[in-house]
């Protein structure tokens, strides 16, 4: 059983894996039925959260399952034999924040006792990364286009709407060769409400149409639509360097945005999960070799 733990800048996904990593086909999976996924949750990211939190936070996770998560198993509450999960193996961690990455290791070796890969610089990925300076790219946005490459195929482009829109261009070689960013959709209708006088916080949800018939509904229209339209936009302007791609649409805001838009043909809410289970498995073993397992 494996662990998987992606921090963003507002969220935090967790995902534990078990059983073989066998690809399922497209037309036979629906949206977050990754291979061997069993559990997944999000909660909010929290700077100040210790290593004891974090255990009590899975604890209380698991426990929503019906399980307890104690040293390397997770068993039945009842402390019967092991039910449906088996022991636990490791930890795979990517963070956004790099402050949150220390408490996250010394819990997992306080109260987990098992390896750790953390995604950073010195990482095998199995991609060639071809940004001008590699250590730049953050760890989700690699782990990602891994998993896109895996799951689709390349060339493809990996739209993550989250706290800000990144996009992720994968070649038909299976290199990552960059992308681009945007401000987030949450943080743009933050500083439109900040920065005007007299416009409201909306809810973000989609209006009727695009022409709005009161000041709520065009916020909506802009903000829904508007967003959307930058991510076709951007698609197509990358799509013409790139080449006919496959757009994967993921994170947080997805839901709210890819059915606005034309360019994403799929969409994997975990997909971050999945990269970081590919990952682990191309470094574990040289990890239980480091310290001589």
């Amino acid at each position: 059983m494996l662990i998987a733990i992606s921090v963003g800048n507002t969220q935090t996904v967790i995902g534990v894996f078990e059983g073989d990593r066998e690809a399922v086909p497209l037309k036979d999976r629906a949206p977050g039925e990754l291979p061997g996924l069993k559990f997944s949750w999000r909660v909010a990211t929290n700077v100040e959260r210790t290593a004891d939190e974090y255990a009590l936070l899975l604890q209380e996770l698991f426990s929503l399952k019906g399980f307890t998560l104690l040293g390397r198993a997770a068993r039945a509450k009842d402390g019967s034999a092991l039910s449906s999960l088996g022991e636990l193996d490791g930890v795979a961690l990517s963070s956004s924040v790099p402050s949150i990455a220390g408490g996250v290791r010394e819990m997992v070796t306080r109260w987990l006792g098992v390896p750790i890969v953390v995604v950073e610089p010195g990482i095998k990925t199995g991609m060639p990364i071809l940004y001008d300076n590699p250590k730049e790219v953050g760890a989700d946005r690699v782990v990602n286009a891994v998993a896109a490459l895996d799951l689709f195929g390349a060339p493809a482009i990996v739209v993550d709407l989250g706290t800000a829109t990144t996009f992720d261009a994968i070649s038909a070689s299976g290199e990552y060769v960059g992308g681009s960013i945007v401000t987030g959709i949450e943080i743009s209708m933050d500083a439109l409400f900040a920065r005007t006088a007299a416009l409201p916080r909306v809810a973000l949800t989609a209006p009727r149409h695009a022409i709005g018939r009161s000041t709520v509904e065009s916020m909506q229209s802009g903000a829904i639509f508007g967003h959307a339209a930058v991510v076709d936009g951007l698609c197509r302007r990358i799509e013409a360097e790139l080449g006919p791609s496959i757009v994967i649409g993921t994170g947080g805001l997805v839901s709210l945005i890819a059915p606005h838009a034309e360019k994403i043909a799929h969409v994997e809410p975990f997909l971050t999960l999945h990269g970081l289970r590919i990952v682990y498995e191309r470094n574990i073993e040289d990890l239980r070799v480091g310290r001589g397992k």
